[in-house]
């Protein structure tokens, strides 16, 4: 319901509701006068008020039993005179439309008005003569000249004005006051569910002009004010989106720059004297030659690695690496994962070996490519941290209710408590003195398991080894 629909219907609602009220407080209030004042003023009154209806029922019935000569009779209109003195009433007797006594001086427009109301089948027993209302009676009369003879019988009904005046002061303050309190609920209503939040929904647009977007927009009001909430909060989470991201392509930007400048430098300026090493004639000899030319080599096989790694994590870390994720049986991805890397070990004469705890056939979702990019990562900082001859690698898969563990497990040196918090950030090496990777592995293999929603931590023991954990959700 749009602002002008729901506008008129609260105001119909409180005028309605004014209405109804007050209907409610008339009644009470003329009950609770009638229980104050009933036995002074209003039993009385309706007493009179009978007692003059019974008389003149009387007088009526007696004269219907008189023929017209007989009220002609003085006796008569002089008893008849002091009955209706007594009574408050007036008594007219008409012959042919022409008053022949009376008992209290009227028009002839006022006797007219008496004859042709009374004439009528259906004609009101009251009458109202010049602002006063009388009850009316009448006794028709034949005559034998043919002549139409006329008993009027006029008895004044006194109307309690004072209480009708009270009734009618105490409706329209009541219907006032109750109006104007409905109208400043109306008010308030609408002050409170449109206004209010409209001045705050300007002050919040104004913040996010000035570019604070920290400040949330709650969502109050009713119909469009709250959606209008909803639309600007929206609005201020992309914004502050958008800026978070700007300031993220930022900061790869420069993280990128001052990591090629300072991490690159060394295998840079090592390839350069060798190369001019060579150019200077210092390497004379073929065999010589042939050293600087692999050494060269391997340096820039490294720059090579480390500009991968960068390039890959600033992916990463601003979620522009897509996932290609298949349903993959945990076992047989890792028995191919060791097939790819068991010529290197045997190489390198370090045994690894894969361990299957598993009780059941177990299936996760994974990205296969990126997810082996994890684990050559670790098997690559394993493989450089264990002895040679004596060197063991294990990979052990074991699972929760919910979640299927794999576990590479070294037998090296183990790295130091006090630094293990600290091997999935970024260029962060346990080892200073080794100077063989850009110190992206692990950022990368944390940043590609968060991706698959799993988690990955770390365990170690100085002199015993260190222990990688991964965790991923169980199909």
């Amino acid at each position: 319901m749009n602002f002008t629909k729901r506008f008129f219907t609260m105001n119909a609602l409180a005028l309605l509701a004014t209405i109804g009220l007050t209907l409610l407080a008339v009644v009470i209030f003329i009950a609770a006068y009638t229980r104050m004042f009933g036995q002074e003023v209003q039993t009385k009154e309706f007493q009179r008020a009978f007692e003059v209806r019974a008389a003149i029922s009387d007088i009526q019935q007696r004269a219907q039993a008189l023929s017209f000569d007989q009220l002609l009779d003085k006796q008569y209109q002089t008893d008849l005179a002091r009955q209706m003195s007594a009574l408050g009433a007036s008594a007219v007797i008409v012959k042919n439309r022409e008053v022949i006594y009376a008992t209290t001086n009227f028009t002839k427009m006022d006797i007219e008005k008496s004859l042709i109301l009374s004439s009528q089948p259906s004609g009101p027993s009251t009458l109202e003569l010049h602002g006063d209302n009388y009850q009316l009676a009448r006794v028709d009369y034949k005559l034998p000249s043919g002549e139409a003879g006329v008993l009027l019988l006029l008895a004044p009904i006194k109307m309690n004005t004072a209480f009708f005046w009270l009734l009618g002061g105490f409706t329209l303050g009541f219907f006032t006051l109750v109006f104007l309190a409905m109208n400043f609920w109306v008010s308030y209503r609408f002050a409170r569910g449109i206004v209010s939040p409209i001045s705050r929904l300007k002050d919040a647009a104004r913040a996010i002009s000035e570019g604070d977007l920290s400040r949330g927009i709650a969502e109050e009001g009713e119909g469009e004010v709250r959606e209008l909430c909803r639309t600007l909060e929206l609005m201020r989470i992309k914004l502050k989106e958008s800026v978070y991201l700007q300031e993220k392509y930022d900061d790869n930007r420069k993280f990128l720059v001052s990591s090629i400048s300072h991490d690159l430098k060394t295998p840079v300026t090592s390839i350069k004297g060798y190369i001019e090493g060579i150019i200077d004639g210092v390497a004379k000899s073929p065999e010589k030659l042939a050293e600087y030319l692999d050494i060269a080599r391997s340096k820039a096989i490294l720059v090579n690695a480390m500009i991968d790694d960068l390039l890959l994590y600033s992916k990463l870390d601003l979620n522009q690496l897509p996932y290609h994720f298949e349903k993959s049986d945990v076992v047989a991805y890792f028995e191919d994962c060791i097939a790819d890397y068991r010529y290197e070990f045997e190489k390198a004469n370090v045994a690894i070996e894969l361990i299957n705890e598993l009780e059941s056939q177990v299936a996760v979702r994974i990205d296969r490519e990126r997810l082996r990019r994890v684990v050559q990562n670790i098997l690559d900082n394993a493989l450089m941290v264990v002895e040679k001859d004596r060197g063991r690698i294990a990979i052990i898969l074991r699972e929760t209710r919910t979640s299927a563990i794999i576990e590479i497990r070294d037998n090296g040196k183990g790295i130091p408590e006090a630094k293990l918090p600290y091997i999935f950030e970024r260029f962060y090496q346990a080892d200073p003195s080794r100077k063989s990777g850009s110190g992206l592995g692990l950022a990368i293999a944390k940043q590609i398991v968060e991706g698959h929603e799993g988690k990955i931590w770390a365990t170690s023991q100085e002199g015993k080894g260190t222990r990688i954990m991964i965790s991923l959700k169980k199909l």
